[in-house]
């Protein structure tokens, strides 16, 4: 069932907005050539329990996981573009790192995603997809407007990965967000511009850009989690979790 928020609901969800934002920055800022993936999962479960929020993800257990997931964070390197399932690794240069942070805050829930490279050693390529997830995001959300219509979202998501030369999975994709962590609609990476539920206001949704440099299709790991590149080529990830509203959407997990 979709679920429209009234404007005061909105700015109940701000908190977790800006939680998730502020953490995400924090994690970017503290992370380096050695840092293992299990103290990133540490320093946001600390942020947690200092806020008081609540883990979206430690408990999941969608059909797709092979059990709970059992971490706070997603943390997903080189051909690996979701659900990265923390583990003792440490990061070397050069590394492209794309971490995936959801929690409620006072009930509500806020998810973001973002992707840096670690270390000095800077591919230009691995730059550049990253820059194609974020430009799409941005397109994205500059469409995500009342009566415009998800198909709009999915197109401007669509056409820039196209412009990179990119293919899409739409198999995982954005998905509503308010209570849970993932409800309805669902958001493709790609589709027609004209097409699908019509956004209005109240409407509150993750938009969430994903591509991979040389293929549209994935593989799962032995954990029963990670999501990687078919042929090993990296992946990117950026999202925000976005309020329509009468004016200008509102990007709850804007990082300062």
């Amino acid at each position: 069932m979709i679920e429209l928020r009234t404007p005061r609901e909105i700015e109940q969800m701000r908190p977790a907005g800006r939680f998730v934002g502020e953490v995400l920055a924090d994690l970017v800022e503290r992370v380096r050539v050695g840092t293992n993936l299990l103290e990133i999962d540490e320093w946001a479960h600390a942020h947690i329990r200092r806020r008081g929020a609540e883990s979206c993800y430690i408990d999941y257990h969608p059909s797709f996981g092979a059990s709970p997931f059992g971490h706070v964070i997603c943390t997903s390197v080189n051909d690996a573009v979701l659900h990265g399932l923390p583990h003792d690794y440490a990061l070397k240069d050069g590394d492209l790192l794309s971490l995936d942070f959801a929690v409620a805050v006072d009930g509500w829930v806020s998810d973001s995603a973002i992707s840096v490279v670690v270390g000095d050693h800077r591919d230009q390529a691995d730059l550049e997809l990253i820059d194609l997830t974020r430009r799409a995001l941005d397109r994205a959300i500059s469409v995500a407007r009342p009566g415009k219509r998800i198909g709009d979202i999915s197109a401007a998501i669509g056409g820039v990965a196209r412009s990179g030369g990119l293919r899409v999975n739409t198999q995982f994709g954005g998905h509503g967000v308010g209570r849970t962590m993932h409800g309805e609609p669902h958001v493709p990476n790609d589709g027609r511009a004209g097409r699908g539920l019509k956004l209005r206001p109240g409407l509150v949704i993750a938009i969430e850009p994903w591509f991979m440099a040389g293929t549209d299709e994935l593989r799962t790991d032995p954990d029963g989690w990670t999501l990687r590149s078919v042929d090993g080529s990296r992946g990117a990830h950026s999202e925000h979790t976005v309020a329509i509203t009468d004016g200008d959407p509102i990007v709850l997990t804007a990082r300062n």
